[in-house]
Order: C-alpha cells, then structure tokens, then sequence
C-alpha cells in the first residue's frame, strides 16, 4: 500500500510540473499570430513526444541492467537507484525555491528568442528538456522502488503510475482554475515538505538495505519500541513508514541517517537567508 502511494504521489508531483511548464508554452504560444501558433504547437508537442520518449528509454534501459545482475548485486544496483532518487528528489526541491517565482518569465524569455529568430527548434528543445527532465526523475525512483516487482505486482504499479497522472491532470485544472483558493506557491510549498519526508525514506531504506549487506554497521539494537503507538507495518502505520521514513523501533545507524539528513536540510534550508543577512 505504501509503496504504490509513494508511486502515485511522486508521477502525480513530477507530472504537475511538466504540466505547468507545458501550459505555459501553450499559453504563449496562443498570443503568436497563426502561422506561429500552428508550427510552434507542432513543435512544442514534438518537443513533449521526444522526452516522453526518452525518459521510457532510459527506463528501459534501466530494467535490462538490472535484470542481469545477482540477487547481492541486484540489492546493491536497486539500493544505488534509491540514493539516487533521494538526491534528485532534493535537487527538483531546491531548484524549483529558485526558480519557481522565475520560471514563467524566463521560459517566455527563451520562446521570444526564438520566436524573433524564427527559431521553433527552441520550442521543441524546451518542451523535450522538461518533460525528460520530470520523466527521469520518475523513471529512477520507479525503478528503485519497483526494480525487483514482478506479475501482479508489475500491473498494480502501471495503474499506480496512472492513477498519479490521472490525478495531476485533475489538479492541475483545478489549480487553472481555483488559483485564489490555493495558490500555485502554496502548493509547491506543501508538496516541497512531503517530497523531503519522502526522500528522507528512501535514504533509511538505502540504508537498511547497506545494513543487511554488510556494507554499514548496525550501531545498536533497537533504541525503542513505539509499536503499540504507530507500528511502521501494514495499513496506515506502513503507508505513514513508506512516506515519511518513521520507524517504530529504529536502531542507532538509522537514528543517525534519520538526523544527519534533517540537520543538512535545514542547513540548505537556511544557508541564503543567514548570508544574506
């Protein structure tokens, strides 16, 4: 259950975000007179199919790696792919503190430059960068989380991954049309805290799995037992685990992995504010 949360949580995010950079190349393009609206749309959604396109090979490309590998080199290749989900995870939400307030201006920029020089390669290149970018990000996690998934577990996932794209699409509408109720910055913000809560779980579960291979030490046995308040198994206890990393009964290496990661956090939270001052 917790797992295929986490899927629909994560393509319903990345999906949000290339939906927003292509809607706003398609509102610009709608203010170009015919002959650029009709080339640059031709580009634009040409630019979208190349990306769509290139995150599926990467995923692709992915699996069959995996696929040769041993069980130990299998846990070790799926434990490297969720150290770097977690990263990227990290990377997307800091980008987008930085550019968030600029991305419409500076994509608008772009497409005037080449709109100015004829230029609808640009377009493609825009539209094909962002959704690879998103499709990437996506294709990494799902293939850290799912690498080993087989059958039933395989088509459970796909409507997962459909549910998530069904559900941006549905937000992203209402957020075109409710943006006085809840505001594109305050669901960023929002989500921003629930990707972080995520990434910080696949670092715990990276690091379980380097536990069990030997790779890093168990410090301690368990420091407590908070079962009987919220277990970290099935049902809500396992979906609250899967996104947001709770233990139940943690030991002292994921103690220690659970702090370092929230100290760095708020160190990178806090950094520019504090130079600036």
């Amino acid at each position: 259950m917790g797992q295929y949360g986490n899927i629909v949580f994560i393509v319903w995010r990345e999906s949000i975000e290339a939906l927003l950079v292509i809607g706003i190349l398609q509102a610009w393009l709608g203010h170009q007179g015919e002959e650029g609206r009709t080339r640059g749309r031709l580009f634009l959604w040409a630019g979208v199919g190349a990306g769509l396109l290139g995150a599926a090979a990467l995923g692709a490309t992915i699996m069959l790696f995996g696929d040769e590998l041993d069980d130990d080199k299998q846990q070790m290749f799926q434990t490297g792919l969720m150290l770097l989900a977690c990263v990227l995870i990290v990377q997307m939400v800091f980008w987008m503190r930085r550019h968030g307030r600029t991305l419409k201006r500076d994509l608008e920029t772009a497409l005037q430059k080449a709109a100015d020089n004829s230029n609808w390669w640009g377009v493609f290149t825009l539209a094909a960068i962002a959704v690879a970018r998103e499709g990437a990000e996506t294709v990494v996690f799902l293939a850290g989380t799912l690498s080993a998934a087989r059958g039933t577990a395989l088509i459970s996932a796909g409507v997962a991954v459909l549910g998530g794209f069904a559900l941006a699409v549905l937000t992203y509408a209402a957020l075109q049309w409710g943006s006085r109720i809840l505001s594109w910055r305050l669901f960023f913000r929002i989500t921003e805290v629930m990707l972080l809560l995520l990434a910080g779980s696949l670092l715990l579960n990276s690091a379980d799995n380097l536990t069990s291979l030997g790779l890093l030490p168990r410090l301690s046995g368990h420091l407590w037992d908070a079962s009987a308040w919220l277990s970290d198994g099935g049902g809500f206890g396992g979906l609250f685990s899967s996104l947001t990393g709770w233990r139940a009964r943690p030991d002292l290496t994921e103690l220690l992995v659970f702090l370092s990661y929230w100290i760095a956090i708020a160190w990178l939270l806090y950094r520019p504010r504090t130079a600036s001052q």
